[in-house]
């Protein structure tokens, strides 16, 4: 019996993929749990294996094509082992659509996308299902939130309601409006002129991250009223220790960067101010704020930007930091990172100080509500009171976005001052970390 196996979930957020390469052909016979396509998503290129066995009857894409979750990527003629499990993987691609029939009062708390047809007529149990234009069926609503949508030009009839009974509350509305338009950004775009009159271009395809980045980042600008503070510490004590101790954690194995001590320091500011290591949840009111510590570094690799996650920031020390964050980059830079190695960050740091620069402006990495960003330190002279004299003084320029719907100006200078304290007292990030 041939069994089709379907793309299956790939991680959170990741609804397709790019197909790199199709590992078997039409005969072959695989194992169970055998690799058999590469996709590229937005954040990895991952092995996608069969968790059946069998022999290969039918490959359905090819390298090049965009595979959605739950597409058919190939039939397998099934071992007789694995028989047995044939139906249950066939029940979800062969279930036909339930037929139509008298309905009782429809169930308003599903989500518009699981009922395309229309609503059935409301007043008779025994009233056909209507194929002319939807019936106006009661929407769950206050007044005051049926004047919202009017004045921003939203049909309740596509609002999911959160509230009891599939009620729609104010958050639904703005909500959706908002979804409605992040997924208008991309038709938004102008189209170009043709450069070739005015000399030679070359066309380079972006990349499945490329285009995935470019995407995230116009919704999360579009949707987050950013804002950027920005500070200096003087980290010049703090060098001077990193250059004592690089040696020793260069013994075990690993490199102790500037970022690895911010790491440990963003845990412990964190733990102090957690509104910045939290969700924002409009639909229910509510904020998430996360006891765990899994912070994101954004890193620079030749397919793109790509954000590895350090776990557990708060219960390593900073040499375990140190070993942990130069793996997860060396993977990153080979692209031999996981989805899972790219999930759950709660906070994102952005240091772009090997490179250069004073202070930049990083956007937010939604569902996350602040991203440091780090510029490059540089020697000022300072005054020193109790010297009447200038002194020469490595400060480090620190740029941290937010969510303001999350976030007040104070709530993110405080948290920005205690970080710039912990990197100017050192001892406080063994003291308090």
């Amino acid at each position: 019996m041939k069994r089709p196996f379907m793309l299956p979930e790939l991680g959170e957020g990741i609804h397709a993929g790019l197909v790199v390469k199709v590992l078997v052909a039409p005969g072959d016979r695989v194992a169970a749990e055998q690799a058999v396509v590469e996709l590229e998503t937005d954040k990895a290129v991952l092995e996608v294996p069969c968790p059946f066995a069998g022999v290969v009857a039918e490959v359905l894409v090819r390298e090049g094509d965009e595979a959605a979750v739950g597409a058919t990527l190939l039939t397998v003629e099934s071992d007789a082992e694995a028989g047995a499990e044939a139906p249950a993987a066939e029940e979800t691609p062969a279930a036909p659509p339930p037929p139509a029939r008298p309905a009782p009062p429809p169930d308003e708390t599903a989500p518009p996308s699981e009922a395309p047809a229309p609503p059935p007529v409301e007043p008779s149990p025994a009233a056909p299902l209507p194929t002319a234009a939807p019936a106006a069926v009661p929407v769950p609503a206050s007044p005051m939130v049926r004047r919202l949508a009017r004045e921003i030009g939203v049909d309740l009839q596509e609002v999911r309601g959160t509230g009891p009974g599939g009620r729609i509350s104010e958050a639904d509305v703005k909500a959706h409006a908002r979804d409605r338009a992040a997924q208008a950004l991309p038709a938004q775009a102008e189209p170009l002129p043709d450069f070739t009159r005015f000399g030679a271009v070359e066309r380079v395809p972006l990349t499945t991250i490329r285009r995935r980045t470019a995407e995230r980042l116009a919704q999360a600008w579009a949707t987050i009223p950013h804002v950027t503070q920005v500070d200096e510490a003087d980290i010049t004590d703090l060098e001077a220790l990193r250059r004592r101790y690089a040696a020793r954690v260069e013994q075990a194995g690993g490199r102790l960067t500037l970022t690895a001590i911010l790491l440990k320091g963003v845990a412990i500011a964190l733990q102090d101010h957690p509104d910045l290591n939290a969700s924002l949840d409009l639909a229910a009111g509510e904020m998430v704020r996360k006891r765990y510590y899994h912070l994101g570094v954004a890193t620079d690799t030749e397919r793109g930007l790509l954000v590895p996650v350090v776990r557990d920031v708060d219960a390593k020390n900073i040499e375990e930091i140190a070993l942990a964050l130069g793996e997860l980059s060396a993977r990153a830079r080979a692209g031999r990172l996981t989805l899972e190695e790219m999930q759950g960050g709660s906070f994102t740091i952005s240091n772009l100080g090997g490179i250069g620069g004073t202070h930049f402006t990083p956007i937010v990495n939604p569902p996350q509500v602040a991203i440091l960003g780090v510029s490059r330190g540089r020697m000022h002279p300072v005054y020193d009171r109790d010297a009447a004299t200038f002194r020469p003084r490595l400060l480090l320029p620190l740029s941290l976005s937010y969510d303001h719907r999350a976030v007040d100006g104070a709530a993110a200078i405080r948290f920005l001052r205690r970080l710039v304290e912990l990197l100017e007292e050192p001892f406080l990030l063994t003291l308090e970390g």
